[in-house]
């Protein structure tokens, strides 16, 4: 069965991600920007022989993954994954892909929840269990493994609609 495509607004914080986290990490990498990451959205990666899976985003530190240009899956687990939910996949990202990242030592996991325009960043502890970085809302944060930047978070989703004035009531 295939996935519905996403929908606008989640294509929104995913474009956002890509250019106020992948723009100074990859793009601007020695231009100015603190570089030295790989940042892509919805590439295929193998956590294991049955295990392909493809983030909505997913970053890794150059070092780690020297040449990805025709990797297909790439085989190296990322140090950063964010998933974008959906009413249709948020319990399979928040269960399902939380424990397999997890269990293949994914270093950072982002969840971004579009309806409560709320970014949850956690990173896996010693023990291998998700510590909770932070919940970020409204304001802008340096988030790990990106602190090099501060990330208004607002700016992952749409303008706040001004509320509707009031019903009449003609009497």
């Amino acid at each position: 069965m295939t996935s519905p495509a996403p929908l606008p607004i989640q294509c929104n914080a995913q474009r956002a991600l890509g250019r106020f986290i992948g723009g100074p990490f990859q793009d601007d990498d020695g231009r100015g920007g603190p570089g030295g990451w790989w940042i892509f959205p919805e590439v295929d990666v193998r956590f294991g022989p049955h295990d392909i899976l493809r983030p909505d985003m997913s970053g890794w530190r150059r070092e780690r993954l020297a040449d990805p240009w025709y990797a297909r899956p790439i085989d190296v687990v990322p140090d950063w994954i964010c998933e974008i939910l959906s009413p249709s996949n948020a319990r399979h990202d928040r269960v399902t892909k939380r424990r397999l990242y997890a269990a293949h030592g994914v270093a950072h996991y982002w969840i971004v929840d579009v309806e409560q325009r709320l970014l949850e960043a956690h990173r896996l502890g010693d023990e291998g269990d998700w510590i909770v970085v932070g919940v970020y809302g409204d304001e802008s944060a340096a988030i790990p493994p990106f602190e090099a930047v501060d990330l208004a978070v607002s700016r992952l989703f749409p303008p706040l609609r001004p509320p509707l004035p009031p019903a009449r009531s003609d009497e």
